[in-house]
Parts: structure tokens; sequence; C-alpha cells
């Protein structure tokens, strides 16, 4: 049978969607210089409502979070009322709405805040800032452990702050190369504290996150992201699976949401994972809702899901070309082609 991924899915007992196909997070640089949500993006968002859920745009949780420009975020009242005014358009059109929770970790940069640049550990990266090259990538500070602890709060009261502007429920950003992600790749990760050195201990900070976040808005309203395979401002390293077979195992309690696959194209196939996708890993790995992302389109999504690869599908590029996507779909009208240029505005 093949599954209908316009149908209706029961992600849990509080929260339906009104079909499969999710819109992935798009970072678009949208927001005004204090980081509020505009009302582009209000429109922007509202046209993409038939989407089973749209998980916004990255936006971050506190200051030091910020490696892009005219990200938005989830810290100021400014922000929340911003928000707000987005997913009351979202929710008049019927949709659902998940916040992606964001802290860039080392590929911050201090041009957009004061203070110091955190770390799992002081490994920089290569390379300059999106949009604004002559900003260069520097050293990172190592997080204390007093330096977590304020992390954890910050990402609870970003959740709560979600809630708070009407999000349906909060995607915790834990793939790509930023701070979560870096804590769970020895490439970035090489502590001697008991945030180090051993998948139990590189895994704890993720899980302090995940576990705070539940308990302050429960584990039915929380998504994960994450990134198995070392691919984005990462370098693989084969000890990395032990790392991720035991973290998957401790979620496979927690009850998520779901958990979403970070990557950009999902055919590409990783040796620190045994030669798997990032999807085939985490299916085998993880025994909750899967959200399947990278390079599919509605038809190979189609056989994907219909094969038990995942769950759900993120589109991203589509979704940009087409704020009527699932319409189309419906009507089996052509989808306008995604082209670059569509990323200097929102329509």
């Amino acid at each position: 049978m093949t599954t209908d991924l316009l149908a209706p899915f029961k992600l849990n007992n509080s929260i339906e969607l009104q079909n499969r196909v999710l819109m992935a997070p798009l970072t678009r640089c949208m927001a005004d210089d204090n980081l509020v949500p505009t009302q582009a993006m209000v429109e922007y968002y509202a046209r993409r409502a038939d989407a089973g859920l749209i998980i916004s745009e990255a936006t971050i949780i506190r200051p030091d979070a910020q490696g892009y420009p005219n990200v938005p975020g989830l810290f100021s009242d400014e922000q929340i009322q911003g928000w707000k005014k987005v997913t009351d358009a979202v929710h008049a059109n019927g949709g659902k709405m998940f916040a992606q929770l964001w802290h860039v970790g080392r590929v911050a940069h201090p041009h957009f805040f004061d203070g110091e640049v955190l770390a799992p550990s002081a490994i920089g990266i290569e390379g300059s800032v999106p949009r604004m090259r002559e900003l260069t990538y520097q050293t990172p500070k190592a997080a204390t452990t007093e330096d977590i602890k304020g992390l954890v709060a910050d990402y609870v009261k970003a959740a709560e702050n979600a809630i708070e502007a009407g999000f349906d429920g909060i995607e915790i950003h834990g793939a790509n190369g930023y701070l979560l992600d870096q804590f769970l790749h020895f490439a970035s990760n090489q502590r001697g504290d008991e945030y180090g050195q051993t998948p139990e201990n590189m895994s704890r900070f993720p899980l302090e996150v995940v576990d705070a976040v539940i308990a302050a808005i429960g584990a039915e309203k929380t998504g994960l992201r994450l990134s198995p395979g070392a691919y984005f401002n990462m370098d693989e390293d084969n000890r990395d699976k032990a790392v991720f077979d035991y973290l998957l195992s401790e979620l496979n309690t927690r009850e998520l949401a779901y958990i979403h696959g970070g990557i950009f194209d999902d055919s590409m196939r990783f040796e620190s994972l045994d030669n798997q996708t990032i999807s085939e890993y985490l299916r085998t790995n993880y025994t909750g809702t899967l959200v399947g992302v990278g390079s599919y389109d509605f038809d190979s999504a189609k056989q994907a899901i219909s094969n038990n690869k995942f769950d759900l599908i993120a589109i991203g590029r589509a979704f940009i070309a087409n704020p009527d996507y699932i319409e189309k779909l419906k009507q089996g009208q052509e989808l306008t082609a995604y082209s670059d240029e569509m990323l200097a505005e929102l329509v």
C-alpha cells in the first residue's frame, strides 16, 4: 500500500497534523535589526499554513547564539510579540507551527553581541559569516560548567517563550554543526570533564537540554533535530557513532514529538555510520516518529515513507518557490521550480 502523504497524521495524543508534509526550517535572515519578526514574515508563513507542520526558521535563544545577520530571536518581549503575530496568522489559516530553537556555538560572532563565543572546546573553524564575509570566525571559549547550566536555562526560557508566542511546540536544533551538535562529535568536543571523552558524557548537555525543555512544556511539544553524520563545519570521526548510539538509546525513552534528520542531501552515506545515510541510521536506532529531509521531492518522499524509511517529510526549497505547495499537489498542478534568486525576498 502506498502511503497517502496528504492524509492527516496523528503526531501524538495532543497534536494532529493535516498531512505528513512539513515545511522545513529555512533561514531567510528577514527579521528586523532587533531580531523581531516582520510583517513580511507574518505573510510568508501564513501563506504556507496548509503544510502539516511549519518548522520556523532557526531562532536564537539568547544574544550570543547569533552567527547570521537579521535572524529572529525568542528572548525579548518584542520578539515574543512579533512571533505571536506569525502564529496567529498561521492558526487563522488552519496551520500548526513549531519554533526551532538555535544556538550556533562556535560559528557565532561577537559582531552581533557583547561577549565571548562559546563552544564545547576552544577549537575554531575556518571561514566567515554568511552574507558578511568580512567577519571571520574566531577561536571560541570552552564553555564552563556554569556556562552550560546557563545555556540549559536559556533553552528552557526560549521554549517557554515560544509557547507564550503561540507556537504549538518547539524543535531543538541539535544538528548541522551548531552548539548541541558540537558536543556530540569528537572533532569539536575535546573536553576532559563530565561533558567530554565518552558517549555518555558527550551526550550529557544535549540530554540536559531535552529533559529540561520536556519538564517545562511537555515531551509531546518537543522535537529534536540531529546530524549523526558530520558534514557541515565538522570533520567526520568514526568514534562519533558510539555517541549517537548512546544518545538515541536514551531518547527512545523520552517520547518526543519527533526526531528530524539534519542533512542537505539524504543520499549521502557516512563511513562513520557503517555506510548508512542519516535517515537509515536514525530509523535503525530510533523507535519514535522520524522526519526525513534532504533533496526529496513529493514522489520520492512518498516512496520512502511507504517503504518505512521515515514517517514524515520536511520540504524546503519547494515551499519557498510555491507558497501554495500543498494545494498544487492536491490539484495535480505543475510546481514552480526553485531558483536562488527567490532568496532575495519573501513571497
